[in-house]
């Protein structure tokens, strides 16, 4: 089933529609399974309940039990078998239920998925797309709530996308299941139904690149880079400071590895300051690399030391006290404020 059409303005069709990112994703699959009957989707709950957060919501009436499996409570299961599908000329797509449960087949993700290509000099490839809900904002218990991407992140082999918008969720994901390099997708969950980020997607539109950052907001008094759920609250600090005239450019990832820093580099560049926003633990993060490659490539343009906010380097809390933990509107604006000042 396509997506349904709109009449445009001058009377042509078109295919935009107004979405949330969970739809967006879905619309997504549905467009890659379509395209590529090589395209199988796994994981627990997916088929008839149509995943945990609704995802995968009618893939399996549409496409039948043979391309939307329902697997058992196995993630090394789940992992293990899409490395054999992808022998086997396959697509598969693995959806994990939450980001915490990942890790039963982190041994196949690290030890197989990640090396096969490389072990058979390339003979062997490895079209598996991961999806990986995460995050925390959802009133959770532990294990629902982490953002474990920079384990993935520090494997080499693996390729790890977050996308943080509609259009971005819809044609992420659609390419990472054309690439031919396993895919660790995280897809931030607490924004997935989100109505205040539900925004047209032109679903037949020509994307730009997978592994590439985007510029979302211009600015001058300071760079702002996150990514996933961590964009939205980035964008907030911008629209925040500009009410007392400092100007933000925020910039949105979007690839994790491989990191695409040229945008960043050539805005801090300009700002002279960087501030690196994520939910993730700071010890050993991405927000640790990012904030040493601006280091050694902006040395000479840096007005201020590149400062992080992030997650605690704590297991993440009860549900009573995620706000605490989570970074949020004022404590990225303190981060600003800090690096203006010195």
């Amino acid at each position: 089933m396509s997506a349904p059409t709109k009449a445009g303005v001058d009377g042509t069709s078109t295919n935009v529609q107004n979405l949330t990112i969970g739809k967006a994703l879905n619309l997504g699959l549905r467009a890659a399974m379509e395209a590529d009957d090589k395209v199988i989707i796994m994981g627990e709950d997916v088929g008839k309940l149509g995943g945990v957060f609704r995802i995968t919501d009618g893939l399996q009436k549409d496409f039948g039990e043979q391309r939307v499996l329902d697997t058992p409570l196995s993630e090394s299961g789940i992992i293990g078998a899409a490395v054999g599908l992808a022998v086997r000329g396959f697509r598969p797509v693995c959806e994990i239920q939450f980001e915490g449960f990942i890790f039963p087949g982190f041994d196949q993700i690290v030890s197989q998925l990640a090396k096969l290509h490389y072990r058979s000099q390339g003979r062997i490839k490895m079209p598996v797309v991961i999806r990986v809900p995460f995050g925390g904002g959802i009133g959770a218990v532990e294990h629902h709530s982490e953002s474990p991407e920079s384990l993935f992140a520090h494997v080499p082999g693996l390729k790890v996308v977050s996308c943080s918008n509609p259009a971005d969720a819809h044609w992420m994901i659609r390419q990472a299941i054309e690439c031919d390099d396993p895919v660790l997708f995280f897809e931030p969950k607490k924004l997935y139904h989100s109505g205040a980020l539900k925004a047209p997607v032109d679903t037949t539109a020509t994307p730009g690149p997978l592994f590439a950052s985007s510029v979302l907001r211009t600015g001058t008094s300071a760079t702002v880079v996150a990514y996933g759920p961590s964009v939205k609250v980035a964008l907030d600090a911008a629209t925040a400071a500009a009410e007392d005239d400092i100007s933000l450019e925020v910039i949105d990832l979007r690839t994790l590895s491989p990191l695409d820093l040229d945008p960043v580099f050539e805005s801090v560049r300009k700002t002279g300051r960087l501030v690196a926003v994520s939910e993730a633990s700071s010890e050993s993060s991405l927000t640790s690399e990012i904030a040493a490659r601006v280091q050694q490539e902006c040395f000479y343009s840096l007005e201020a030391p590149v400062l992080r906010v992030t997650g605690f380097d704590t297991p993440y809390p009860p549900a009573k006290l995620e706000e605490y933990f989570l970074p949020d509107l004022d404590r990225v604006l303190d981060a600003v404020d800090r690096s203006l000042a010195w």
